[in-house]
C-alpha cells in the first residue's frame, strides 16, 4: 500500500521494546519470532510474553532455545512461551515447521538471520544470507498464510537493515554464480529482499487481514556479527561516522520489531518501512539513514516473489 505520508508514533531510536508494549494486551494472541534465543530476538518475545501473548520461539539450536524460555518465563511469569525447531536454510525444515502449526496466527516476526558470511551456498546451490534471510522467510510465511489470515489483525514483520542501501536485488545474478562475491553486497541484497517482501505480501493478503512491515533495528553488538571482525567494524564506523553509527542495547533494538507487532497506530498499515519505531523517509546520499527507492518499487517486489516462487520449486526434492 502506498503511503501518502510518514507514519509516526511517540517513540524514538532510544525507547525500548517495553516502553513501546506497555499497556498493550496481547492476551489470546499467538506469535513467532525467528531466532527468538538471542539478540534481539529474544528480547523481542519477551516483550510480546510480557504483553500476555503466546510466543513460540523458533530457533536451530533447540538447547538455547529452551535456555531463552525459561529466561523470558522468569522474568514475565507467562508460561506461555514454547520452542520449535527451525532452520530457514533448509526448505525440509521449514515446511516441517508449518505442517506442525495449527490453529490462527496473529504476529509473525521474521527476525533471524546471518550477516556478512564468506560464501557458503545451501545443498540446493543458494548463496546462504539469500537463502536464510529471505527464501526461508519467505517459505514459513507463505506456508503459514492461512493461520495468519484466520487471525484479527494480523501482523507480520520483516526485519531488514540499513545495509539494504549497499545493493538492489540483483535479479541477474542472485547465487553469485557468475560475479565475484562480495559479503557485503549478498547481505545488502537480502534485506533490501526483506523490504520487497513487505511491499508485495501486504498488496496480496491485506484483503485476507493481514500486513507486512520491514525495518531497520539499529546497529546492535549481537551473535549476527559473529562473521565479522573488530577491523571490519572499525572501518564500518568510520564510513558511517558517529551520527550514523550509535550502538543501541538489545532492548532498544527490538523496539521497532515489537511496535510494528503490537501498536494499535499500525493497524491496517502495511508495505513500509520503519526504523527507530517510526516510518523512514526517502535515503539520501552520504547517509545509512532511510529507504532506498529499490526497496519499495512494486515491479521489483513481485518479480522477487515469483522468483522466489519458482527458485523454492525448483529445489532438488529429498528422497
Amino acid at each position: 500500500m502506498t503511503a501518502t505520508r510518514l507514519l509516526t508514533t511517540p517513540f524514538n531510536a532510544q525507547s525500548t521494546a517495553a516502553e513501546v508494549v506497555a499497556g498493550i494486551d496481547l492476551g489470546g494472541r499467538r506469535a513467532i519470532v525467528t531466532g527468538g534465543s538471542s539478540g534481539i530476538g529474544i528480547e523481542t518475545a519477551r516483550a510480546l510474553a510480557s504483553a500476555d501473548a503466546e510466543v513460540t520461539l523458533a530457533v536451530r539450536n533447540q538447547e538455547a532455545g529452551e535456555r531463552a524460555a525459561e529466561d523470558i518465563i522468569g522474568a514475565t511469569g507467562n508460561r506461555q512461551v514454547v520452542v520449535a525447531p527451525l532452520d530457514l536454510a533448509d526448505p525440509l525444515s521449514v515446511a516441517e515447521f508449518v505442517a506442525a502449526w495449527s490453529g490462527p496466527l496473529h504476529v509473525l516476526v521474521n527476525n533471524a538471520g546471518v550477516m556478512a558470511t564468506p560464501l557458503m551456498r545451501t545443498p540446493a546451490g543458494w548463496e546462504l544470507q539469500f537463502a536464510t534471510n529471505h527464501l526461508g522467510h519467505f517459505a514459513l510465511a507463505n506456508g503459514l498464510e492461512r493461520a495468519l489470515s484466520a487471525a484479527d489483525d494480523a501482523r507480520v514483520v520483516s526485519v531488514s537493515s540499513s545495509a539494504h542501501l549497499q545493493s538492489p536485488v540483483v535479479f541477474d545474478d542472485i547465487h553469485f554464480r557468475c560475479r565475484a562475491y562480495d559479503p557485503w553486497l549478498a547481505y545488502g541484497q537480502s534485506k533490501t529482499a526483506n523490504v520487497l517482501f513487505a511491499v508485495e505480501a501486504t498488496k496480496r493478503w491485506c484483503g485476507d487481514g493481514v500486513t507486512v512491515n520491514a525495518l531497520m533495528p539499529g546497529a546492535i553488538p549481537t551473535a549476527l556479527q559473529r562473521y565479522v571482525t573488530d577491523e571490519e567494524l572499525d572501518r564500518l564506523r568510520a564510513e558511517l561516522g558517529a551520527a550514523d553509527y550509535a550502538w543501541k542495547s538489545p532492548q532498544q533494538g527490538a523496539a521497532t520489531s515489537v511496535l510494528l507487532a503490537t501498536s494499535p497506530l499500525l493497524a491496517g498499515v502495511g508495505g513500509r518501512y520503519f526504523e527507530d519505531c517510526n516510518e523512514a523517509g526517502p535515503h539520501q546520499p552520504g547517509t545509512m539513514t532511510g529507504v532506498a527507492a529499490y526497496a519499495l518499487d512494486p515491479e521489483a517486489a513481485a518479480r522477487l516473489w515469483q522468483v522466489s516462487v519458482d527458485t523454492l520449486a525448483s529445489r532438488p526434492k529429498r528422497s
